[in-house]
């Protein structure tokens, strides 16, 4: 029996209580509130729980259970929502070039993203990249600087496709390049099994979590707390395992489970040596 998806509970979830017609306006406004609301977070994946991206599944963890996820959950929760409200989406798939040493080897395409058809124009949306994620859709256009409510940004056109930049203090950074091929969800399941089995895996790794409000960015890395402002940015190292705690509840919203793994991943993690520069908590 296929699952049916809650408009109401995740538009609650959201705190959207705009119109719902597939207008550029209604797209932009869920796409600012989808972040800061569901945080991106790796909990399960380090944790060695599974990462399911069943539409039942989704609306538990993300919706219900207060918690959030990775790209693969997000976008494709999201993609369940603007189809809801009446948007034509395509599913699409990235190479992530975000922190990659100069001449490395292109990855695989192990980040989710989204097309969105409103007629007259496309648009990109992505409310699963981490730390840098996307924070309002861009107009497929490429050599056009964009505004969004956080950093600008542009799209770079190579062969059959797209580079997505970001503009910082230093200049333009590439997040992830990605074609127009549309993707299928066992493209996806892939993917999503590799990040979460290989020992490798980057997510089996370390802690992540990011969550972007109208304020700024909130990033944690292992226990390295970063708060991003327009004027100015924190630092803090969490060193016990209830600081960290109560930064994943109340910085980044997570309602976290009961879990004596959980604790003593905290624990562990709270206690790793603080990096320089930062402020201890």
């Amino acid at each position: 029996m296929l699952s049916e998806f809650d408009l109401d509970a995740y538009l609650a979830r959201i705190g959207y209580t705009g119109p719902r017609t597939a207008t550029i306006e209604t797209l932009e406004a869920v796409h600012a509130l989808h972040p800061a609301a569901i945080p991106f977070e790796n909990l399960n994946p380090l944790l060695g729980w599974p990462v399911s991206l069943d539409l039942d599944s989704l609306q538990k963890k993300l919706v219900a259970g207060g918690r959030g996820g990775w790209c693969f959950e997000h976008n494709t929760l999201f993609r369940h929502a603007l189809e809801a409200l009446g948007f034509s989406v395509t599913n699409l798939a990235a190479r992530v070039l975000w922190n990659a040493p100069p001449g490395n080897p292109i990855g695989p395409r192990s980040h989710m993203l989204l097309l969105v058809d409103l007629g007259s124009s496309q648009y990109i949306t992505d409310v699963g990249f981490g730390g840098n994620v996307l924070t309002s859709p861009l107009r497929l256009q490429p050599h056009t600087v964009q505004a969004t409510p956080h950093e600008p940004h542009r799209l770079s056109p190579i062969e059959k496709g797209f580079v997505l930049e970001l503009s910082l203090d230093e200049g333009w950074k590439p997040l992830y390049r990605f074609t127009m091929e549309p993707q299928f969800p066992s493209d996806y399941e892939v993917s999503n099994w590799y990040l979460c089995h290989h020992p490798s895996s980057f997510f089996r790794q370390m802690l992540i979590a990011a969550r972007a409000t109208k304020d700024g960015r909130y990033a944690l890395r292992n226990n390295a707390l970063t708060i991003h402002r327009k004027d100015k940015t924190e630092k803090r190292t969490l060193t016990d395992a209830a600081a960290l705690r109560s930064s994943l509840e109340i910085d980044f919203g997570l309602r976290l489970p009961e879990s004596q793994e959980l604790s003593a991943m905290l624990k562990r993690i709270s206690q790793m040596p603080a990096e320089p520069g930062s402020q201890e908590q």
